[in-house]
């Protein structure tokens, strides 16, 4: 059968498409294969033991008003959490305020006269010049001493690669900026810190699939396929086959990692540009409370397995601890979850997050991708590859298949755009 329009990947990105098309050309056919057995890509919820948990941390933070609104209209009778951000940076034993360049007046003393020092010199230095890296940007920016300390550390464990070889721009908009007038600023009215583009977000209490659902609402049935995968794409013949058949099509959009995409239409000649890290999660929840007003908390110190920790139950006001572990690793590492899990267990204990708690329930996932590796041959190697697929109306969108750093909120403005551009 000839489809209008296929769309691989049931996520965030390819459910906006789906529904923004229809909008647009309403007797079109809508076809989003999904691999999956169930919708959501990495948007996903787990039931367990009475613990809501997502398949990581997935927290809205919207912008545009009316995309808020729109999924909410979608979502009835669905208790939607509104949050003030309560985020904080564990150092050498003390919580600092996220973000840490704004913040370093929490430091002792000596550290941050330190600190100071060294981002009022890096603020002298300033150039146009670009640096040649992300590692390199952070000390040019913010001097070796807030580097050094955090966001060379942090970022290390998160991206569980070389800074060296990221681009300086790798993190966008989402990267906290701070200048020496910001620092003093915070210091004489702490009501001024900028808690960054998240600082507020919304959250249903039936966790993130929830926003899938309100992404499914409008669709008719029979517009996902699930369990469905794509094996190849034959650009010429505008054909997609996959485990189950052969569908032709006059526009295919996916939002698969866009290496995958690319070995699926035959380009791969550009993958080895293509690296991201893998991101194991745990989930855990305990017998009761823990640490409160708090949603989630930084690791940068090797001591500490993971990188960051979060806390469901301060969003959702629940009485037993509900966490999310995330843990940064090369891709394709071999992981021993349960040797692991008992690692993260002892560094909360370490950390005195968990104390004398009973662990009732734990989930674990492997994101694989988790964060892309932006550099200037992944930005070349995009380009590239978008301009080559754009002229058999192929079309790749969402955080993996633009290979980039982004927000769920980004994802449904990109597929929104790109259903009304064709």
């Amino acid at each position: 059968m000839l489809y209008d329009y296929v769309v691989i990947g049931a996520g965030v990105s390819g459910l906006a498409f789906a529904n923004q098309v229809r909008v647009q050309h309403p007797d079109a056919t809508v076809l989003v294969l999904e691999s999956e057995a169930e919708a959501g890509g990495y948007c996903r919820t787990v039931h367990k033991a009475g613990f809501v948990w997502d398949y990581s941390g997935h927290f809205f933070h919207f912008k545009d008003p009316a995309i808020e609104a729109w999924l909410r209209d979608r979502m009835p009778g669905q208790d939607i959490r509104v949050v003030r951000k309560e985020s904080k940076i564990r150092y050498r034993g003390n919580d600092v305020e996220f973000p840490f360049q704004r913040n370093i007046h929490q430091l002792p003393q000596a550290e941050f006269i330190e600190c100071l020092v060294d981002l009022y010199d890096a603020d002298q230095r300033a150039s146009s010049d670009v640096p040649a890296s992300f590692l390199a940007m952070l000390y040019a920016r913010f001097g070796r001493a807030i580097t050094d300390k955090f966001l060379a550390p942090y970022n290390q464990k998160l991206y569980a690669c070389d800074l060296n070889t990221l681009d300086p721009n790798a993190m966008g908009r989402f990267f906290p900026q701070a200048s020496f007038a910001d620092v003093m600023k915070n210091l004489r009215d702490a009501s001024q810190n900028d808690r960054g583009y998240n600082a507020q977000f919304s959250y249903p209490a039936g966790g993130a699939m929830q926003y899938i659902h309100a992404l499914l609402h409008d669709l008719p049935s029979g517009t996902v396929a699930l369990q469905e995968r794509v094996q190849s794409v034959q650009l010429d013949a505008h054909t997609v086959t996959t485990n189950k058949r052969t569908i032709g099509f006059r526009h295919l959009i996916s939002s698969a990692p866009m290496p995958a995409l690319a070995t699926m239409c035959g380009r791969a000649e550009h993958n080895a540009a293509f690296t991201a890290n893998q991101v194991l999660v745990f989930n855990l929840g305990f017998d009761r409370k823990g640490p409160r007003d708090i949603h989630w908390m930084y690791f940068p110190e090797p001591q500490f397995c993971f990188y960051r920790v979060g806390w469901y139950d301060n969003i959702l006001q629940s009485e037993r601890m509900s966490l999310y572990i995330e843990i940064g690793t090369p891709a394709g590492a071999s992981l021993d979850i349960d040797a692991m899990r008992a690692q993260v267990l002892q560094d909360l204990t370490l950390a005195g997050i968990v104390t004398d708690h009973q662990l009732v329930a734990s989930h674990s996932v492997v994101m694989n991708p988790a964060y892309c590796h932006i550099s200037q041959a992944s930005l070349a190697a995009v380009a590239s590859l978008r301009a080559t697929l754009a002229a058999h109306d192929v079309h790749s969108i969402g955080r993996y298949g633009g290979w980039t750093y982004c927000s769920i909120e980004d994802n449904i403005v990109e597929a929104r755009a790109l259903a009304r551009s064709i």
